[in-house]
């Protein structure tokens, strides 16, 4: 018995180290994203794409009467346990945790788990006023919540299963790049949810076509969220150098700045000339000043700027 509970635990990942510091984090984000489905987007007819948004063109096509989130939840279990049989435990207990959450907040912040019916916060009368008066934001919070939840869930190795297992899958058995797989899927998702809101006459205020449009704004602001939650903003930047003056703006990046700077050797392509190229990485706010002090020195230098998300050493910020 205690053999088959260890092995228990190694599959689904009980016992990776640090799971129970990312669990609360995937309980957050799952919160999160349950509120901007189940509050802003269910009523408001914009559908998300994937398992969600699958379920809820049912709840649409029931007239109201299947729970969301119950719905996301049986259509996982069959996911997760292909996804585990499949690919290991890498879609283990962090992703039978995210969906699982995800699921019952839905209902929960619907009202639609017993002796929880009075919650209902889809019909608050703000709510209510934004879907009405202003139905742009409405979308707008429900997409920053749900890329806010899903980018918490994805940064700590978590994942809600749906699209993310059948693009994994696809691409270990097909060769399919996920990205592309999962757009495939949730435009398809879309376009379904589009097609039962035109023929069950739930677009009263707006053409069901408006609404599917809403849900492809939908995806493309909450992918954009989900990318700086786990990247991060443009904190840092890095610096090439080409110049023929290395040893004066070597002095400027390591005395004048305080910065750390790597002495590259290269040659020219065409005239096969040895040059001298310094790589270093600086904050936001000092990119400025290096750039001004280097073309004081040598205006010819050849200077390349680029973005940086993360840096673990000296002199940088960690990021969680």
């Amino acid at each position: 018995m205690r053999k088959k509970w260890h092995k228990f635990k190694e599959t689904i990942g009980l016992d990776e180290k640090g799971i129970w510091l990312d669990i609360p984090v995937i309980i957050t984000g799952s919160f999160f994203m349950a509120a901007g489905i189940g509050v802003f987007l269910v009523n408001a007819r914009v559908v998300p794409g994937g398992v969600s948004g699958l379920s809820m063109a049912l709840h649409y096509l029931s007239g109201n009467r299947i729970p969301i989130g119950l719905m996301i939840w049986i259509f996982n279990i069959p996911l997760f346990i292909w996804g585990v049989s499949e690919l290991g435990k890498q879609f283990g207990l962090r992703t039978f945790l995210g969906f699982s959450f995800s699921s019952f907040f839905i209902d929960l912040l619907r009202g639609a788990v017993p002796a929880f019916g009075f919650i209902r916060l889809h019909e608050h009368p703000a709510i209510l006023q934004l879907q009405e008066s202003d139905f742009l934001f409405l979308i707008l919070i429900g997409a920053v919540l749900l890329g806010l939840g899903l980018g918490l869930i994805f940064k700590f190795q978590g994942s809600t299963a749906g699209s993310d297992i059948v693009a994994a899958v696809a691409q270990k058995r097909w060769g399919v790049k996920p990205g592309m797989a999962i757009m495939v899927v949730d435009f398809c998702v879309v376009i379904f949810a589009g097609i039962i809101i035109y023929f069950k006459g739930l677009a009263s205020d707006r053409p069901a076509i408006v609404l599917t449009l809403y849900a492809l704004f939908l995806l493309f602001v909450s992918s954009r969220i989900v990318d700086v939650i786990i990247e991060g903003f443009d904190y840092a930047k890095s610096a090439l150098i080409v110049t023929s003056k290395t040893e004066a703006v070597s002095r400027i990046i390591t005395s004048t700045m305080g910065r750390g700077a790597t002495l590259l050797e290269g040659s020219g392509l065409y005239t096969g000339e040895k040059r001298n190229v310094l790589y270093t990485v600086l904050s936001r706010k000092e990119i400025a000043t290096l750039t001004k002090k280097v073309k004081q020195i040598d205006p010819s230098a050849f200077i390349i700027i680029n973005n940086v998300h993360e840096v673990l050493g000296e002199g940088f910020r960690k990021r969680v």
